[in-house]
């Protein structure tokens, strides 16, 4: 009997195909977190990912606008369904790599999508790389990702640069509105996604004339940040910029409230702020947070506010950035493969290099999506939120806003 795999989360997708070159179903593997302190994330991502496959699956006239979406079933592959199966795994990156292998060499997988932990995403496309298939991150954000020259990953979504310029871009509009914003400071968990974007964040902020009076990494998953948190009050800057997954990023809120530190202005670099038990956890003392996300309901009837809806009455919770991009993820692996007309793996990673979609055919604020010459999204994009109650709302860029920005924020006060 085979033991069953317990870490990690192993979404399975079987794609029947019309191909009569094979014999078998193909199917999609997805690694996300299902246990752990990222849980809640991985889950609401798998579930906007299951969302996403439906969408291909079934008949939705009115989303017509998103290629290889309410169609009933994918058009160049005759009608044919996308199916999923799920299994477990706890965000270690040995587990990203031992359960690529398995869905590549037992499962048969023509494509992989994950991984949420950008640790986990670097050791997983390092197997799908060896092995040439096709993985399409959608959510993951450190640099070496893609940095190291592989032929067989793209990535959909804006990556730590772009977040980083975003930042400095709106603390430099703040400033021009006459708020005191001359010092940062950038506070980051320790694994590949903190190290990378926090020293992004840094080289960022010299290059837009800001002084960075702290740069403070710690352990992931610490029980105590009180000497983390009592140096950024000595330092007194007038930006924090988090970097952190789940939990820690509910520590540091609950931290500074009992050593009663509130600076003007929090930046949450999604993670862990656009987890779904941030807001309960900590939602009414991390008033005025800003967040980072590519993700908008939009108005009423489009496009997006109908997903939305779809993925409130399955789930009970609004979509996120997360959730979201993981969705996104999944549509364009979708569209490549109906492009593709086949399931060869070969023929899948080229239609995804091929792929030049619109504004308006994607669910995201990106510009499109279009990969270069490194699998980038070279139309990547992102806005701020802040949280305002009990949700975040867009404020930044001002023509993307639909409530007026505070500033300082107002934590717990």
């Amino acid at each position: 009997m085979r033991k069953p795999y317990r870490l990690g989360l192993v979404l399975a997708v079987a794609l029947l195909t019309a191909d009569p070159a094979l014999a078998e179903d193909v199917k999609v593997g997805a690694i996300y977190p299902l246990s752990g302190n990222a849980a809640s994330a991985g889950k609401s991502e798998l579930d906007a990912i299951s969302l996403g496959v439906e969408l291909v699956n079934t008949v939705h006239p009115e989303l017509a606008a998103l290629p290889s979406v309410g169609k009933g079933g994918l058009s160049n592959l005759g009608g044919r369904r996308i199916n999923k199966n799920k299994d477990d795994n706890q965000r270690k990156p040995e587990e990203g790599q031992s359960q690529t292998l398995r869905l590549i060499t037992q499962e048969h997988v023509a494509a992989m999508i994950g991984a949420y932990h950008s640790n986990v995403s670097f050791t997983a496309t390092a197997v799908s790389e060896r092995q040439g298939i096709p993985f399409v991150v959608g959510d993951s954000v450190a640099a070496n990702i893609t940095s190291r020259g592989f032929k067989w990953l793209v990535r959909v979504t804006p990556v730590a640069s772009d977040f980083a310029k975003n930042y400095m871009e709106y603390l430099a509009d703040m400033k021009k509105a006459g708020h005191k914003v001359e010092t940062v400071a950038v506070v980051n968990e320790n694994t590949d996604y903190g190290t990378s974007v926090a020293g992004t964040v840094v080289t960022q902020a010299k290059i837009h004339g800001f002084e960075v009076v702290a740069q403070t990494p710690y352990n992931a998953n610490s029980s105590d940040v009180s000497a983390q948190v009592l140096q950024l009050k000595e330092k007194n800057p007038d930006c924090i910029i988090f970097v952190s997954y789940t939990a820690d990023a509910i520590l540091y809120m609950k931290t500074m409230k009992n050593l009663n530190y509130e600076p003007p202005m929090i930046i949450g670099d999604d993670a862990g702020f656009a987890d779904p038990a941030f807001i309960p956890a900590v939602g009414d003392i991390a008033q005025g947070v800003m967040n980072r996300s590519a993700w908008a309901v939009g108005k009423p009837g489009s496009v997006t506010a109908v997903i939305n809806d779809l993925f409130k009455a399955k789930t009970g919770r609004e979509l996120d950035d997360t959730s979201a991009r993981g969705m996104q993820a999944m549509l364009v692996l979708a569209d490549a493969i109906n492009r593709a007309g086949s399931t060869a793996r070969a023929k899948i990673i080229a239609a995804l290099k091929a792929t030049d979609l619109k504004q308006d055919q994607v669910i995201m604020g990106y510009r499109g999506v279009k990969f270069d010459e490194i699998g980038e999204n070279s139309l990547a994009a992102t806005y701020l939120v802040q949280l305002q109650g009990k949700d975040y709302v867009s404020v930044w860029p001002t023509e993307k806003a639909l409530a007026p920005l505070q500033w300082p924020m107002k934590g717990w006060k």
